[in-house]
C-alpha cells in the first residue's frame, strides 16, 4: 500500500537524488521521451526547496520513493510558464501551478494520481487565496512514430479532476529527447480548474 506525504523546503533535501532519478526514469517514456541527466534534475528540484509555499507530494512503498508530484505558486515559476497567463491577463498571484507527477508504472492504478491532485490542491487552499490550479502537458501528434499503439491519453482523467484544456494558453519547454543531440522546443498546452 502506498503512503503519501506532503513535504516542503528543507524536508525535501534528503530526497533530491532519488527524485532526480525517478523523474529521468518516468519521463523517458512516451509522451515526453526525455533524455535527462542527474545534474540538471538536481538543480531543477532546488526550486521546490527554495521557493516559498512550494510542495512535493511523495509516494512511498515502505522507505522507497516510487512517485512524486510537485506544486508551486505560479509567480515563482519560470518565464515560459508565467508569460502565457500574463498575456491572457490572469493575476499570477491567484494561480497555483501543478508542475508534474511521476509514478513508476507498476504502481499506477492504485489511486496515487487522484491523491496527487488532492494533496496539491489542499496545499494551495492552505497557503493562499488561489483562484485557479493549472498544469501543462506536452502536445504530440497522433501519428508520432514513437507513440505506443496502446497509449491512452490522460485527458479523461484530468477532466474528471475538474480540469479543462485551454488551447489559447500555450508555451514551449525545451529538453533533449531520446535520439536528439541537443535540446529542442516542445509545444505545451495548459489545463486549468477553479479552486
Amino acid at each position: 500500500m502506498l503512503i503519501l506525504k506532503r513535504l516542503s523546503g528543507e524536508q525535501l533535501v534528503r530526497y533530491i537524488p532519488e527524485l532526480a532519478q525517478l523523474r529521468i526514469q518516468v519521463f523517458r517514456d512516451w509522451p515526453y521521451l526525455y533524455d535527462g541527466d542527474l545534474a540538471y534534475e538536481e538543480k531543477y528540484l532546488q526550486t521546490y526547496i527554495q521557493a516559498p509555499d512550494s510542495v512535493i507530494v511523495l509516494a512511498f512503498d515502505g522507505d522507497k520513493v516510487v512517485g512524486a508530484s510537485t506544486g508551486i505558486p505560479l509567480k515563482y515559476e519560470t518565464e515560459e510558464v508565467k508569460q502565457p497567463f500574463i498575456d491572457a491577463h490572469y493575476d499570477i498571484d491567484k494561480v497555483f501551478y501543478c508542475g508534474e507527477s511521476v509514478l513508476i508504472s507498476s504502481y499506477r492504478g492504485q489511486g496515487a494520481g487522484v491523491a496527487f491532485f488532492e494533496h496539491r490542491e489542499a496545499h494551495a487552499h492552505k497557503i493562499g487565496s488561489f483562484e485557479y490550479s493549472c498544469f501543462c502537458g506536452v502536445q504530440r501528434p497522433d501519428n508520432h512514430p514513437a507513440r505506443p499503439a496502446d497509449y491512452v491519453p490522460l485527458d479523461a482523467f484530468w477532466r474528471k479532476r475538474g480540469y479543462e484544456k485551454h488551447l489559447k494558453l500555450n508555451t514551449t519547454f525545451s529538453w533533449k529527447e531520446l535520439g536528439e543531440t541537443d535540446e529542442s522546443p516542445k509545444p505545451m498546452t495548459f489545463w486549468m480548474k477553479k479552486l
